[in-house]
Order: C-alpha cells, then structure tokens, then sequence
C-alpha cells in the first residue's frame, strides 16, 4: 500500500464555518483522482466537519467504488459517549453511516493519561478486540496525543493494539510537549507500526517562514513546501501511512506527484528539514494546528483556530506591514464570539492536543484586535 493517506478532516465546504456543508461532489472528484493513482486509504472521525466526514465518505467512496478498492480508517471517539452501554450503538452508526460492513482499521481515539484511564473503566479495548473477532473491524489501535512515557504504558498494557497514530512533524520532532520522535522511538521498540496524522500541523508547514521557503526553493526548485514535511514523515522506516488533509484538487495533485514513487529523504535533505524547524519555531506564536477540537463545546461559539490563526499571521516577521490583521480578523470572528468575550469555563483546553494556553492566548488576542 502506498504510503499517503487522505485525511476526512478538511474537505472543501460550501462556506466558511466549521458548520458548513461539505461539497460532496468536490470531494468525490479527489477521492477519484487519488483512487486512480493507486491510493486506497481513507480516515474519518465521527466528529469530523461537525459529523459530516463519515457521510461524506459514504456517498465519495463507499457507494461508488468495490469494497476491495479502498481501506478506511474509523475511531472510537470516546469522548463523544456518556455512557459504556452506548458504546455499541455509537459503532454501528459508524457502520452504516459509512456505507460498509466492517472496518478496515478502528482505532481508540485521541488518548492521553486522562482518556486512558476512562477508556479502561469504560472497557473500551475489550469492546474493540471483541469487533475484531466478530470480524466488524480487520485491525485495531488508538491514536494518541500525550507523552512517551503514557505511550509506553498503554503499548505496555495492551500489546494486541495492532497500530499507534501519532502526531509526527519535523516541527514537532523534538518538542518538548509532542515529543514526536520520542514517541515514535516507543512505538518501535514495542514493534508497533506508525500511523501519521499532522505531518503538514494543520498546514502550518505550508505556510512557512520566507526563509524557510527559500531554503526549501534552493535545493528543490520544483518540490512543494508542503512536500518536505509530508515526505519527512513518511520517511520514517517504521511509518506505514501519512494522512494530508487534503481540502482541493491542487493539494491532490502535490501530493500525488512525490508520493506516488516515493523515495525517503537523504540524510542532506533530513538536515535542511530540521534546520528549517528551527526557523520556524523562532518565529511562530502559537503552535495551533486547526484540528477545531476546541470549536464545539465553546459556550461563546469563538472561532479559537481562526483568532490563532489571524494572530500567527500578524506576529510573523515577514507578515510584517503587508497583513491587515484587523480586517482578517472581523471575517474570523464574523457571527461569532470575539476572543475578549472568552468566559475562561477552560473546555477548549480540556479538548486541545496540543496542551495549548488558549484563555492566555485569547486575552493576548482580544487586547490587540478587539
């Protein structure tokens, strides 16, 4: 199988809100042009695009392609159940919103200590080896956002999870909080295979530092500034699959280009990789990936990604006299809270992966743009 995966999570939708319908027949159009270059695996999240993506997948894939023609990706998102007794009923939705009778991989999602520990009492990984031998799902695992140290405990408990998807970037590989490589270094002495989510950080890796982009430009003329960091992941020997979130033709088209006849990186290429992460983490304010976690559930309905994202963009260097931050900012915030009309209730840090301080960041926001 081929190493690049396409991520559900940020599909092209009809307007501008995470709310927002997704176009199903763009979708479509790229799931055809990736199954035709001889990919198949596809990843979704009951959450996704508001609890669109399933359903996306099901009318994009599922209902106009064989079932041997592609894989998908599903998680249990215990987050989302109250209850262990609705547990199954979540699953079954799952089924038949996607279209499918079973599961390609099913992983436990999103763990860290906290979630782990509900995931046991919740019984969640006797029910997920149990739809594995009923034959609902072909393989199980979890994805995880957390320490080294958590990773090994849980690898440790439940050595029969077949698969481990964490958040690897270059930008991320020495983090102190993501511990990308320290946490891949533990999947692998537990023999565990290496999904790959945030290779691109939500497509902050896209949107780099003038200085990094000449450093990529020189050595590559031709090669996407997005291309070093997907191919960085997937470079990884124990890495299996990278998922790109891909959102139109264009980023279909990219990917395909270097991912189709993949070759790792040289040892050359691995050092101007990490020097650019350099750069970037000397000029990057808030490490914000857009996964959107943290929009749901906030009472004051704040576009928390797009505020970070207008505020990353004004305190860049090269942004410096050319953005108008204001004028981005009222369209972030248009029809919904304001980031000074923050509450502090702290759900969105409960939600956010990347452990970020979003009431501080907020206040820093709200006494610069409101």
């Amino acid at each position: 199988m081929k190493k690049l995966g396409f991520g559900l999570m940020r599909l092209p939708r009809e307007g501008t809100d995470a709310s927002s319908p997704v176009k199903i027949d763009a979708a479509a159009k790229m799931a055809d042009e990736f199954i035709k270059n001889g990919f198949t695996y596809f990843d979704t999240a009951a959450p996704y695009h508001s609890g669109q993506s399933e359903g996306v997948f099901r009318e994009a894939v599922a209902k106009r392609y064989p079932r041997d023609a592609y894989t998908i990706t599903d998680k249990l998102s215990l987050f989302m159940i109250k209850d262990e007794k609705d547990i199954p009923g979540f699953f079954e939705k799952q089924l038949n919103t996607l279209g499918v009778d079973y599961i390609d991989i099913y992983l436990i999602h999103a763990l860290d200590k906290e979630s782990f520990a509900r995931a046991e009492k919740m019984h969640a990984f006797d029910f997920v080896n149990k739809l594995k031998a009923d034959g609902k799902v072909k393989h199980i695992g979890f994805s995880f956002h957390d320490k080294a140290e958590v990773l090994d405990e849980i690898l440790t408990a439940h050595p029969e999870m077949e698969y481990v998807q964490l958040q690897i970037n270059y930008l991320d590989w020495e983090s102190e909080k993501v511990q990308s490589r320290l946490c891949y270094e533990t999947a692998v002495k537990h023999g565990k295979p290496v999904l790959v989510m945030e290779p691109v950080k939500g497509g902050s890796l896209v949107n780099v530092p003038e200085t990094v982009e000449r450093m990529f430009k020189s050595y590559a003329p031709d090669m996407s500034v997005a291309s070093w960091a997907i191919r960085f992941a997937a470079s990884l020997e124990n890495v299996v699959m990278v998922l790109s979130g891909m959102s139109n033709d264009e980023q279909i088209a990219d990917n395909i280009s270097y991912m189709k006849d993949f070759t790792p990186l040289s040892d050359e290429q691995i050092k101007i990789v990490l020097t650019a992460a350099e750069v970037i983490r000397n000029n990057i304010t808030i490490p914000c990936t857009d996964c959107r976690y943290c929009v749901d559930d906030c009472p004051k309905k704040i576009n928390i990604p797009g505020c970070f994202s207008v505020y990353n963009s004004m305190k860049r260097e090269d942004k410096k006299g050319s953005y108008d931050a204001a004028a981005e900012y009222e369209k972030v915030t248009r029809g919904r809270g304001k980031a000074g009309d923050c509450i502090k209730c702290g759900r969105c840090e409960k939600h956010c992966p990347q452990t970020i301080p979003v009431k501080k960041f907020l206040e820093d926001i709200s006494r610069e743009l409101d």
